[in-house]
This record gives C-alpha cells, structure tokens and sequence, in this order.
C-alpha cells in the first residue's frame, strides 16, 4: 500500500516538474515572439485559502504568509442554541499554518490542525498564470500534501505508524472572469493507509468549486463547495454524510486578508473534511469562522535597501 502512496507522489511531482519546464519554455517562446515580456493579470483570489479550498494564489519568493483559521462549533441542532452561545464556547477546529515562498512559482507550507491533531506538509506550484492578453486564459495550481496523525485519535485505530498518513494531490484551474468575479475547479485525489470503517475507500476523488465577486477594492463574498465521489458515503445505512459548503465574506486590509464565514465542515484540512463530513445545514450543524492571513517578507533585495 505504502509502495503505491510513494509512487503517486513521485508522479506527481515528475509531471509537475516536466510540465513547468514545458511551459516556461512554451512562454520564454512567445514572449521572443511579442518582443517582450507577457503581463499576466492580477490573481484570481487574494489569499492561498477560501474557506475550504487552497487557490492558485501564490506566496511571492521569500515571503511567510501566516494563517490562522477558527472554526466554533453548530450554531443550532441538538449541539447548538443558546446553551453554547450559538456554537461560540466551543471550536470543531483551530488550524495554524506557515507557507514560505521558495520562489515566485513554488511554495512550501506547514500547518497543525486541532482536529485529530493532523500535522500535514504541503508543496504548491503555479504551472500557469492567466495573462491580460487572453492567450493564456486561466491559472492551474498543482497541489501535494501529506498528512500526518501523531496520537491517538480512536482506540486501536492506527496497529501501524504508516498507517497514520494521508496523501492529496490537487489540481486547481482558476479563472479571473472580471475585476469583481473570479472562478475555480480542484480536481482532487485522496489517498489514506487506513480507512475507519469496512467498505470505506482507501481512495477518494472529489472536486471543489470555489467563487469570489468583489463589491469594493476591499470587499467580496465568496463561496466553497466540495463532493466526494464515495459509494460508501452515498449508501451508507446508519451515517449520513453531506458535501461541505461554505459562505463568507472577505475583507482586505493592507496586510491582511480576513475572510468570516459559515460552512458545515467541523475540520480544516481537506485530508479530514473530504471524508468525514456529517454535518448538515438543514439540521442546523453550520458553524461561524473565520480565517486571518498575514504576510510577512523576510528578504529585501538591495535594491529596495539603498
């Protein structure tokens, strides 16, 4: 099992590696062409994460982009109302998270999640960069992560440390419509060494779709949704599974990129939320949070020094 996450991991980053040098060699190509360099448009989303989903947003090279993410718990159901104060004295999830910019194009993450103590690695790379003269018409964001559960969660669940890992692999095609609407695709695989219940699939596809319109510079609302394509979540007897979706609004302020928002996802992280989703909207199992961002640059080149 082990021999095939590896494998998936190593093709990944093998296509990855190919593509990019395809496609920087595609536009080093038309840029001799134009006489010039090409102007690629603004990004399609102002921050690496919406609420469930990354983006293709990318951390510029030696910049720390800081997130914290708060999730409370349900606003209403058996759960919720008053006795916790609409979900506000407790929290389904707190994610804290580093992603340093390698380069322009590559960027490497490290995150904690509340929710079973998931540790996950990730690398994020930009493969294309929608451009303002239409050649290039959309951005595509490839996406590796690896996560991690380091203590016990449920008795007797991990016999094996390597059972403890989860492997995901994400394509992102976003597409930055208008100044105000932008649109997004993921595509995504995940892949667990052990499965909690009989019947479960070890492997899981799912596919994400996120929005974001702007009313202002500074103002937007945006949207998250996930379905996983789960025979088992679809036909289960006893649990009901829902797809998570999410809605917010986000604000920028300088610096910062604050998004509040509500969505029925307990967890975070994708290696948790995709499948374990039993959280529904119609029962009142949504919950407030809220997702703070914060760059910080951690080199000036000598130029900006004189």
């Amino acid at each position: 099992m082990i021999n095939k996450k590896y494998f998936f991991l190593a093709a990944l980053f093998a296509l990855n590696y190919a593509a990019s040098a395809q496609t920087d060699s595609l536009m080093k190509a038309m840029e001799k062409e134009q006489g010039g360099a090409r102007e690629v448009s603004g990004a399609a989303f102002k921050s690496g994460r919406l609420i469930l989903s990354e983006t293709t947003a990318m951390v510029k090279k030696y910049d720390l982009d800081f997130k914290v993410v708060h999730r409370f718990g349900d606003i209403a159901g058996t759960d919720g109302g008053g006795k916790t104060l609409v979900g506000l004295d407790n929290s389904s999830d707190i994610y804290i998270n580093f992603e340093y910019g390698i380069s322009d194009r590559l960027n490497i993450g490290f995150g904690r999640s509340k929710y079973e103590q998931l540790l996950d690695l990730q690398l994020k790379y930009a493969l294309m960069r929608q451009s303002t003269d239409g050649r290039v018409p959309f951005s595509i964001g490839l996406v590796a992560k690896t996560g991690f559960t380091p203590y016990e969660v449920t008795t007797d669940i991990y016999d094996d440390y390597i059972n403890r890992f989860s492997y995901l692999g994400q394509v992102i095609i976003a597409r930055k419509f208008s100044p105000d609407f932008s649109l997004q695709v993921s595509p995504t695989l995940l892949l667990r060494n052990r499965v909690l219940a009989p019947g479960d699939e070890a492997s899981l596809f799912a596919l994400g779709a996120a929005m974001r319109y702007k009313f202002t510079k500074r103002f937007g609302i945006v949207a998250d949704y996930y379905h996983p394509f789960s025979n088992y979540r679809d036909n289960h007897p006893t649990t009901s599974f829902y797809d998570p979706l999410g809605v917010g609004i986000e604000i920028e302020t300088g610096g910062h990129v604050f998004t509040m928002n509500f969505v029925n996802a307990k967890s975070v992280v994708e290696n948790n939320f995709i499948p374990n989703s039993t959280s529904s909207w119609g029962k009142g199992q949504y919950r407030f949070g809220f997702t703070i961002s914060r760059m910080f640059t951690l080199h000036q080149s000598k130029t900006n020094n004189k």
